[in-house]
């Protein structure tokens, strides 16, 4: 009956804050430098500069969306994918396990470098866990050959 109490005192002190992959369990990056609460390493893919308007956010040309990928937009929390041709779709780029950010598209996975999250690129749905959950999806439309985040 103690033991239980004691894994029930360790597991209380388990945090869920998001931190890189590579960190150990005190939120330390490899070489001593501390994590910044979440910061994932920047991929390729990862788009990083965005335009607001009155309708919406520029995310940027739809024509650099690749078939049968994706790009994250970290900035802006969404990853937009290009599951075949023509059909533009964006998903939240939080994993739904702890809130990391997903950090690639690849394969025909959005993947979550923290644990190892996988969702399809098509409708967001988990493909390997530990995400309960799936992406959420976002609203976005092309606006004269851009995607606009709505």
């Amino acid at each position: 009956m103690g033991a239980g109490l004691a894994v029930g005192g360790v597991l209380a002190g388990c945090s869920t804050k998001a931190v890189p992959y590579d960190a150990n369990q005190a939120g330390t990056l490899p070489g001593g430098a501390p994590s910044t609460g979440g910061g994932m390493p920047t991929a390729q893919g990862q788009a990083v500069s965005t335009t607001s308007t009155a309708k919406g956010t520029v995310l940027g040309p739809a024509k650099e969306i690749p078939v049968g990928g994706g790009v994250v937009f970290a900035a802006d929390k969404v990853v937009v994918t290009h599951p075949k041709g023509g059909k533009i779709r964006a998903f939240s780029a939080i994993c739904t396990h702890v809130g990391c950010t997903v950090n690639q598209v690849a394969n025909g996975t959005i993947d979550c470098p923290c644990h190892g999250s996988q969702f399809k690129i098509t409708d967001g749905s988990v493909v390997a866990g530990p995400a309960p959950s799936p992406l959420p999806r976002r609203k976005v439309k092309v606006v004269k050959g851009k995607v606009v985040l709505l």
